[in-house]
């Protein structure tokens, strides 16, 4: 098959068009190479992509609508994984014009090409972060979602109900994707794990917000990537929502639309988090408590029944195991762009 994807040399986009070419894909990145952490590390995933003569890149934004069109357009892309977004939960606080223009400007271009040349399935990428302020735990698809507490979430949150409009008025086959916390190799140098282990090797202090007790639900970033890739095939048709032995689909009655979470079963707190790098690292880290967390949920825990019921699949791997894995990466790889991390709480992806 052929695939488009949007931010493929951001963390997760490499992973999952990694996966696919090595799946014996078809792939078509395209990557703004924004500097919102080092630019090095987007260069390096992408060269490993390149090393595959199915890959095709441009550097291309995502509002810079006529260029990407042009190339969709000799690309026939057969399914849209739309992973390119600005992340980061307290970056939004400061910069929502930022957020406004990438998130939601730049996922309209993207329906609107959408609309014109009819991918099969267009799969979006979301985040727990549209929860917002529930409190009804575990967070299932059915819940409502419009209590945004970040200007991260309220875009994630827009283009959710964009392409639900879009999928309404256009029948193109849409599944958004709710992820959670997602960690591994060539991971984000902003989020909580990369920052930690980064201060337990170099001997700095970190800022732990929250007072350390806000919890996180974590997913690998292989599990991510095998459960977005076997979505692929179950393709929403509009009509009657399954619902059985408990499991209440997300399928919208009006859209071939639905939405799914990906989580990974680990619940941890912060301070679990830095005591797991301290003992995998056999490093201490010097820790800054403060009690600001402003945009940032006290937790998130996921239902991933639905994910079960249409995939078969739950993700299954363990948080130290995680732990472990990237700590081997940092040493290898992740060192060299650990210094220009931005400080910041658990991000909730």
């Amino acid at each position: 098959m052929r695939f488009l994807v949007t931010g493929a040399a951001g963390f997760i986009g490499f992973h999952l068009a990694r996966r696919l070419l090595d799946d014996g894909h078809a792939v078509l990145g395209v990557d703004g190479m924004t500097d919102y952490y080092d630019v090095g590390l987007k260069r390096r995933r992408n060269a490993m992509l390149q090393a595959y003569d199915r890959y095709e890149f441009a550097p291309v934004m995502l509002q810079d609508r006529p260029e990407l069109e042009a190339l969709v357009a000799a690309f026939a892309p057969e399914v849209i994984f739309h992973l390119a977004a600005q992340a980061g939960v307290r970056h939004s606080l400061a910069h929502p014009d930022t957020y406004v223009s990438a998130n939601i400007l730049g996922t309209h271009q993207l329906l609107e090409i959408a609309r014109k040349y009819r991918p099969q399935h267009l799969l979006l990428a979301s985040t727990s972060s549209i929860y917002g302020g529930n409190e009804v735990f575990p967070f299932e698809e059915g819940q409502r979602s419009d209590f945004p507490l970040s200007i991260y979430a309220a875009t994630k949150k827009a283009c959710e109900g964009m392409s639900h409009a879009y999928a309404h008025l256009w029948e193109i086959p849409t599944t958004c994707i709710r992820f959670f916390t997602v960690y591994g190799p060539w991971g984000r140098p902003d989020m909580a794990l990369y920052r930690f282990v980064d201060a337990a090797v170099r001997g700095r202090t970190v800022e732990i917000y929250g007072m350390g007790g806000m919890l996180r639900e974590v997913t690998y970033v292989g599990d991510l990537v095998e459960a977005m890739t076997r979505l692929v095939s179950v393709v929403p048709r509009a009509g009657a929502p399954m619902s059985s032995h408990g499991v209440v689909d997300s399928l919208s009655p009006v859209a071939p639309w639905r939405a799914v979470n990906i989580a990974g079963g680990n619940q941890v707190s912060v301070l679990e988090m830095v005591d797991t790098v301290e003992r995998l690292t056999r490093c201490n880290i010097t820790r800054r408590f403060r009690s600001d967390h402003l945009g940032e949920a006290v937790e998130t825990r996921a239902c991933s029944r639905l994910l079960h019921a249409l995939t078969g699949i739950m993700p299954a791997t363990g948080f130290e195991e995680i732990v472990r894995e990237f700590v081997s990466w940092y040493h290898d790889e992740g060192y060299r762009w650990a210094r220009n991390a931005v400080p910041t709480v658990p991000e909730t992806c």
